[in-house]
């Protein structure tokens, strides 16, 4: 079946419908990691975004129910320039046009990603349509530019679990790697879910700690526990109001608190920091940050639309990190409390593991208050 892209800036274009069939909007990104193509889509901090994978084969893998980063799929749509139509892996259960379709995303193959990422990185991310059949690219671009744009956009709500839950590995999870150092006795963790990937409470569960994942706007330290995390998420930071008066009281309970992502700018925020939009954001596998105390690059894995301005930062905020490709902040630390932060995603899924050791961090300064 044929299937169309259209862009708010008035460009289209045309190729194959790689999934379910229908229309779809959100804001069109693009990841630069060269697999990771189920973890992309299980993702939440994806929610409301088109996909557009640089990697020009996508699915040669398949499809491993292991590998999902969430309760299901995340993303608004997904672009590919050449879908493969096997999978070639012993853990594979399907093809990705198979887990497209019975997910019902809206995806489109068989067109020029280059060019299109092109275009994305000159002009910036913007609106986009993919819809299926024959249909009308002049109107597509019309209803785009209608779409809601990412800034002011809450999508939080939609994304964070209903109620508060205990995280419990699955069963057999051989392929979480073991951490290096283990905690001294089971700490407890409690988790602020804006949108969080699995990886995260592994990581957690491999150091020693017992997490209990609590809902976006939920008050949480009257649990009582070692340290307060605040995961990834989607849209807009400077918006989640409730969020941000949450990070302030536990900056102020002087309990742990750990950040990544979307709980990174949250918690700049916080502590009186501002946070902007970048033009096409920072989404792969492959990202050079700098820790700044050591001199160590870490290459990192990524998937953010929005940074903290540094020139916003108190003086009492330090900056700890920064990415090595346009120099925005990357990671902070509160000089006087136990509140420490980075922009970039440490549990990898997809991903390199230079930067785990954050986790091993976050348990030091845990037990430690304890």
């Amino acid at each position: 079946m044929k299937a169309t892209l259209a862009l708010e800036n008035g460009t289209w274009y045309e190729g194959d419908a790689a999934g379910a069939a229908g229309e779809t909007g959100g804001e069109v990104v693009f990841n630069t990691g060269m697999t990771g193509y189920q973890e992309v889509l299980t993702d939440p901090s994806y929610a409301g975004q088109i996909v557009c994978m640089t990697a020009p084969q996508i699915g040669n893998y398949g499809i491993a129910p292991d590998d999902e980063e969430s309760r299901g799929t995340q993303v608004a749509g997904f672009i590919i320039r050449d879908e493969s139509p096997i999978a070639s892996n012993w853990r594979a259960e399907g093809t990705i046009r198979e887990y497209l379709t019975r997910n019902n995303i809206v995806a489109i193959t068989d067109i020029d990603t280059r060019a299109l990422t092109r275009v994305l990185r000159s002009a910036g991310v913007m609106r986009g349509i993919i819809a299926t059949g024959e249909v009308d690219p002049a109107s597509l671009v019309e209803r785009a530019r209608g779409i809601a744009p990412m800034e002011g956009s809450d999508l939080v709500l939609g994304v964070t679990c209903a109620a508060p839950f205990d995280w419990t590995p699955p069963p057999g999870d051989e392929f979480t790697p073991p951490a290096p150092h283990h905690a001294r006795r089971n700490l407890r963790v409690a988790a602020y879910d804006y949108g969080m990937k699995w990886n995260i409470l592994r990581r957690f569960t491999a150091y020693g700690c017992d997490v209990r994942v609590f809902p976006a706007a939920q008050e949480l330290l009257r649990e009582g526990p070692d340290g307060v995390f605040l995961s990834n998420g989607p849209g807009d930071p400077a918006v989640l109001s409730y969020a941000i008066d949450n990070a302030k009281t536990l900056i102020e309970s002087d309990v742990p608190v750990f950040g990544i992502c979307l709980g990174h700018q949250l918690l700049s925020l916080a502590m009186g920091g501002s946070t902007y939009k970048l033009k096409f954001g920072h989404r792969g596998a492959n990202h050079p940050v700098k820790e700044l105390e050591t001199g160590k690059v870490e290459i990192t894995s990524q998937n953010h639309g929005f940074a903290v301005d540094p020139e916003s930062l108190p003086s009492d905020v330090k900056i700890t990190h920064l990415n090595l490709y346009d120099g925005t902040v990357e990671g902070l630390r509160h000089e006087s409390k136990p509140v420490f932060c980075v922009q970039y995603h440490p549990e990898a899924a997809p991903g390199p593991h230079d930067a785990d050791y954050l986790f091993r961090q976050f348990v030091d300064e845990m037990e430690r208050r304890a």
